[in-house]
């Protein structure tokens, strides 16, 4: 499993050095001192039930993650989930037994949720890999890309390319209202117009609503041009993307000058690209120079390459791993607040309250060829940012 990175071990110094040199070694018949005890770092992944496919990669990425930090001084106790919220909570009440300072995972927000309540009676932070925002909150920071993070990226980008007006259509479900949360948070924040947002049944089918809700949000070339938005964002991925934005077409919605924008679900279907209406459609993403490195040094490792997801269980396990360096067993782990990281997918920043702030490039689709940067990922709180 981890084949390569116990190779690259062997071929470091055996001998351990001291401020005088070598550390003496212990000569024949004599029995070495134990070793010091380690600080432990549980790490809850679905090595079992209906998502354990997802379990290794992500607990090779946390192994990557502790190999690069060097530090013998620490250990992780990987603990399976099952991928269910009462075997989550399970994995970290013995993990906690068993000397876990700090946890790393769960997967879902659901086990994210289950954890925290075991957690927080111990005072041990917890690094979940869920997007869900809502479960932020004392000693916990979610570390997926979340909805937040996405929609303020790409309100500053459109900003900075003169957009001043914000719409968003969708389906009435937990991901479009996020999205709307932080559309009206984003705009508030820098001094732009109201978004206007429309929802829609999340069962309608949105090649048939596409028309009504572009009439309501003024996107049609008869609208008033003070009216119009000069981006709408969809929180719709996959064929209903597409259908949405080929009903706008037909429906008369002239793009440009409206610019079409989505999640970072966008980037990992290679289909968004056949649909023309999208062509020049932006959506959020890793930055790519860091998330190269890493799939490089992963594959390298471990022989394959990375899914997108596992990037959040690398970013957790060296957040972990940094928290606990010389602490010792019995420490409490140290959380970087306010520093800045740089995880798989670019760079990181945790604050009080377990908000976390990521720097996204901003991509635009390109029908026949790979989606192109737009906006370079830089991060909240930097010049110009």
């Amino acid at each position: 499993m981890i084949a390569a990175l116990v190779a690259l071990s062997a071929c470091a110094p055996q001998a351990s050095r001291t401020a005088g040199g070598y550390a003496p070694q212990p000569m024949a018949g004599q029995i070495a001192p134990p070793p010091p005890p380690r600080a432990k770092v549980a790490v809850l992944l679905p090595l079992t039930g209906p998502q354990a496919g997802l379990g290794q990669p992500l607990l090779n990425a946390a192994q990557l993650a502790l190999f690069e930090q060097g530090d013998p001084s620490f250990e992780f106790l990987p603990r399976d989930t099952g991928g269910s919220p009462a075997g989550a909570a399970s994995a970290a009440r013995t993990a906690i037994q068993d000397g876990a300072r700090v946890i790393v995972g769960p997967l879902t927000a659901q086990e994210t949720a289950a954890v925290a309540g075991v957690a927080r009676g111990s005072a041990i932070p917890v690094l979940p890999f869920t997007n869900d925002a809502n479960q932020a909150g004392t000693q916990v920071w979610p570390l997926g890309i979340t909805p937040v993070q996405q929609v303020r990226r790409l309100v500053t980008a459109g900003q900075a390319q003169g957009v001043q007006r914000f719409a968003l259509a969708a389906p009435d479900g937990a991901l479009g209202r996020q999205m709307a949360t932080a559309l009206r948070a984003a705009t508030a924040e820098l001094g732009l117009p109201q978004p206007q947002v429309e929802f829609y049944p999340a069962a309608a089918q949105p090649s048939l609503v596409a028309k009504d809700i572009a009439q309501k949000l003024s996107l049609m070339p008869d609208a008033p041009a003070e009216q119009r938005p000069g981006m709408l964002l969809l929180a719709e991925s996959g064929v209903r993307a597409r259908d949405f934005a080929g009903a706008l077409t037909q429906s008369g919605v002239a793009m440009p000058p409206l610019r079409l924008a989505g999640h970072a679900l966008w980037g990992m279907d290679d289909a968004m690209g056949q649909q023309l209406a999208l062509s020049g459609a932006w959506f959020p993403g890793s930055d790519p120079a860091a998330r190269s490195q890493f799939e490089s040094r992963y594959e390298a490792a471990f022989g394959e390459k990375p899914s997108r997801i596992v990037g959040v269980a690398y970013d957790a396990a060296a957040i972990a791993a940094r928290a606990m360096r010389g602490q010792g067993p019995n420490g409490t782990a140290q959380i970087p607040l306010g520093e800045t990281v740089l995880g798989a997918d670019g760079q990181l920043r945790l604050n009080p309250g377990g908000m976390v702030q990521r720097g996204l490039a901003v991509y635009a689709i390109a029908p026949g060829n790979q989606p192109g940067v737009v906006a370079g990922a830089e991060l909240p709180g930097s010049v110009g940012f």
